[in-house]
This record gives structure tokens, sequence and C-alpha cells, in this order.
């Protein structure tokens, strides 16, 4: 082989390695800005559904202290954003969620609240939030999945 075909052959065989190398480079960063978005959505996803719940079930349970006749639409409303979040969350923070609507309709069958037993309710800081520790299971979610 001469020297002419031999540097033919490297400048080419140089331009095919730079090609895909270029190209390699540019599917990834584009793979890692899909995924970024994907989890970006995800997270968002979770923090609607978790705010949702947390309205939700924070006027059933104000609905349950004051009165005994359960408000069956907020209760239903509930278990759907319940099955909502079995699709996506973990086990624990489902598991908070049922039990926010368990301890919500237990509250409907214990006598009536007055606005005075509240108020030493939560100056005690006790049975006043059965919503903390979904709220926790819930931000401890969030933030697993974002350092993922």
């Amino acid at each position: 082989m001469d020297v002419a075909s031999v540097s033919m052959f490297a400048a080419l065989g140089g331009s095919v390695v730079g090609g895909l190398i270029s190209g390699t480079a540019t599917w990834l960063a584009q793979r890692t800005q899909i995924l970024a978005g994907h989890r970006a959505y995800q997270i968002s996803h979770r923090e609607d559904l978790f705010r949702d719940f947390l309205v939700a079930a924070s006027k059933a349970y104000g609905q349950a202290m004051m009165s005994n006749e359960p408000n069956l639409q907020d209760l239903v409303g509930m278990w759907g954003m319940i099955h909502r979040m079995e699709v996506v969350c973990v086990p624990r923070t489902i598991a908070c969620a049922r039990g926010v609507v368990q301890e919500t309709i237990d509250t409907y069958f214990q006598p009536n609240k007055t606005f005075q037993d509240l108020r030493t309710t939560m100056k005690e800081g006790i049975g006043i939030s059965p919503l903390s520790e979904f709220a926790g299971a819930a931000r401890e979610e969030l933030r697993t999945f974002a350092s993922r």
C-alpha cells in the first residue's frame, strides 16, 4: 500500500470515530435530559397527589371532629386518591394514608368536640393531627425519589 492510501484510510477512520463519539455524546446528553424531565414530572405528580390528599383529609377529619354524620363524598374521594397512590407510591406512604382514613372514620364514632376541646388539644399538641405521619412519609418519599 502506498503512503497516500494509508493517509486516506487514517483520515477516514478518524472521521468515523469522531462522528461516532459526537453522536454518542449527543445521544447520552438527550437521554439524560429526558430522564431528568421524567423524574421532575414524577415528583410534581406526587406532590400534587399528596397536597390534594392532605387538603381532603384535613377537611374530612375536621368534619369528623364536629359531626357524627360522615360526608361520604369526602371519604370516597380520599380512597380514590389512595388508589392513585398505589400506582406510584411506596407502601409506607400508602399505609399512612390508609391510617388517616381509618382514623377519620373512627373519629365519627367519638363524641363531637367543642371549640374549647380543640383549643385544649392544640395547646397540648396531642391527638390533633393524624396527618403528621402521612406528611412525614410523603416528604421522605419525595426526598428519596429526588435523590435517585
